[in-house]
């Protein structure tokens, strides 16, 4: 039987996960792809709280883009996390694509955070 898009989604996030751990020096960076936002949060997996978080309903973004689910507004995104994540103390941190293909929009987000200061 012929997998949808969202189980594919679903088991690449999973295969993902196996390996990538945010830890309290190197947080998890978790991107969260829906059709019309994208979400953005900084994880410490060991106590499994958020530390910083960002996202398109955020009304920093929303003003400046006129869609959410665009390139456009994923770069923002990506450069207001690394800002938030910045002012917290978090200079480095584990990317995870939650099982989206890195591409598009996702690519996008990456490439802002690691150009407004972000190594990873």
């Amino acid at each position: 039987m012929k997998m949808t898009r969202r189980e594919s989604t679903r088991r690449r996030h999973a295969r993902v996960r196996r390996t990538v751990t945010g830890t309290s020096e190197r947080p998890r960076l978790a991107v969260f792809r829906s059709n019309q936002h994208i979400y953005v949060q900084v994880i410490d997996d060991t106590t499994q709280h958020t530390l910083v978080s960002a996202s398109t309903v955020d009304p920093e973004i929303k003003g400046k883009v006129e869609s959410g689910s665009n390139c456009e507004a994923s770069t923002e995104v990506g450069k207001l996390v690394a800002q938030r994540a910045i002012a917290q103390g978090i200079q480095k941190v584990v990317f995870d694509r939650g099982g989206n293909l890195y591409h598009g929009r996702v690519k996008s987000l990456a490439e802002a955070a690691r150009e407004a200061g972000l190594d990873f």
